[in-house]
């Protein structure tokens, strides 16, 4: 039985390491790269070879979304996966939620649908700030109280079918160490938030990616050590309440006064640590309530794809935020400086939205992620290998998924216009394949 073949031709193919290379033909078989070659050159093809004339379009790796909820908003959840194809993502990563509900999920979810790949609930500590106490915090997270219960619940995961795991904010250090060991044990990468109760550059080299940039900027104060011990204190002196408003009320004493405070010869320290410790910054989310990404032109359009009751809440979600006064906007351009200075140690990103939360449409926002990458200092050539050989690079398939080479699996998308030209045209998704077949088209 003959392979079945594509050849996209007359292509420009924008890979992330080499670049754009004009006048290309790529050929597809049994759902991977078979050859990239120049057009002139003669490909040996099956009698029932399906070809695609790509004249004037350019092709790239299919995108990462490398930060998604699908089960924060249930209105959003089983919709979620056809607008990432709709926008050429092809892969995301799920940073939190439970597990027995998002392997249901992912099986249950009609073909075609992105690779997927999920972490199980946010660990945390004897408090859990995603505790389910209120719409706004669903219960994402599960307490691992001692370091003597990381082994069984990293196992467990494992078990269920986790592809990683992701530690969050009130985590112990000691359970840290402990469920890193656990995950390790088991070939499992590690996302994590820096926890309130370390450091950046001690969490850092135990982690494999780390969110938000998130207390990042505590550890590059000139004053680290005094706030990390208000901060310590304030967490050891904490006996009963919710994990959500201990996290948010040290957030909201010390974000702003450590940024004033900034150090960069510390911050350099900090940094240097993290060299082999992906940061995704999820600049869209940090921006979300300064920049406000419904002002933009495009916005309507993208609103109108998601369903009603979205719609509606989000709508209202919108009119809450245009009645607030003004919003300090030091965090928001904290984070986006902080992109140049990643790039200046050599600190690896990688680009991932935190969709749906803060009004993140899914797919529409890793192209909003991106834009705010270059603005960051970022060229488009490097925002794109953060979409695509980064996240790879997580799950150690950076052999197999990211690039636009022979031996890579076929997932593709074809753009109308250049993206290395303007990164804004990474949204001029006209076609998008997946393991080989055209799913957009």
């Amino acid at each position: 039985m003959e392979s079945q073949q594509t050849l996209i031709e007359n292509v420009s193919v924008v890979d992330p390491v080499s670049g754009l290379t004009q006048n290309q033909q790529v050929l597809i078989e049994d759902g991977k790269i078979a050859a990239v070659a120049d057009t002139a050159q003669a490909l040996t093809l099956n009698a029932n070879a399906e070809r695609f004339d790509a004249q004037n379009r350019y092709l790239i790796p299919g995108l990462w979304d490398m930060h998604v909820h699908f089960i924060y908003d249930p209105t959003l959840t089983n919709e979620m996966a056809d607008l990432f194809l709709d926008y050429g993502v092809t892969s995301v990563r799920d940073t939190g939620g439970d597990i027995e509900q998002l392997v249901t999920l992912r099986d249950a979810l009609p073909s075609p649908k992105p690779n997927i790949y999920i972490s199980g609930p946010l660990l945390d500590g004897k408090f859990v700030v995603y505790d389910g106490s209120d719409p706004d915090r669903p219960p994402l997270g599960t307490g691992v109280p001692e370091p003597g219960a990381a082994d069984a619940a990293v196992a467990a995961l494992k078990e269920a079918g986790a592809d990683f795991i992701k530690i969050y904010e009130l985590v112990q250090p000691e359970t840290y160490a402990a469920l890193a060991a656990a995950a390790r044990q088991r070939d499992m990468p590690i996302a994590s938030h820096v926890p309130l109760m370390m450091t950046a550059d001690s969490v850092g080299p135990m982690a494999d990616s780390m969110e938000h940039l998130r207390n990042i900027e505590l550890a590059c104060a000139s004053n680290w050590q005094e706030l990390l011990a208000q901060r310590q204190q304030r967490i050891g002196n904490f006996t009963e309440g919710l994990g959500y408003a201990l996290r948010a009320g040290l957030h909201s004493d010390q974000r702003i006064p450590a940024i004033n405070n900034y150090d960069e010869t510390r911050c350099n320290q900090v940094l240097d640590t993290l060299s082999s410790t992906i940061q995704v910054p999820t600049l869209r989310l940090n921006t979300v309530t300064h920049l406000k990404p419904f002002q933009r032109e495009d916005w309507p359009a993208a609103l109108a794809a998601l369903p009603q009751a979205t719609q509606f809440a989000w709508r209202a979600r919108i009119d809450g935020l245009q009645q607030l006064m003004a919003i300090d906007p030091t965090f928001s351009k904290w984070s986006v400086f902080l992109i140049e200075r990643l790039l200046a140690r050599g600190v690896p990103i990688g680009a991932g939205t935190d969709t749906p939360i803060g009004l993140g449409i899914p797919g529409y926002s890793l192209h909003t992620e991106l834009e705010f990458l270059v603005q960051g200092g970022m060229t488009p050539q490097q925002a794109l290998y953060a979409a695509t050989i980064t996240p790879a690079e997580f799950f150690n398939m950076a052999d197999t998924r990211g690039r636009l080479t022979k031996g890579m699996q076929a997932d593709l998308v074809l753009l109308k216009d250049n993206p290395l030209t303007d990164i804004r045209h990474s949204r001029s998704v006209e076609a998008v394949m997946l393991a080989g077949e055209w799913v957009r088209k």
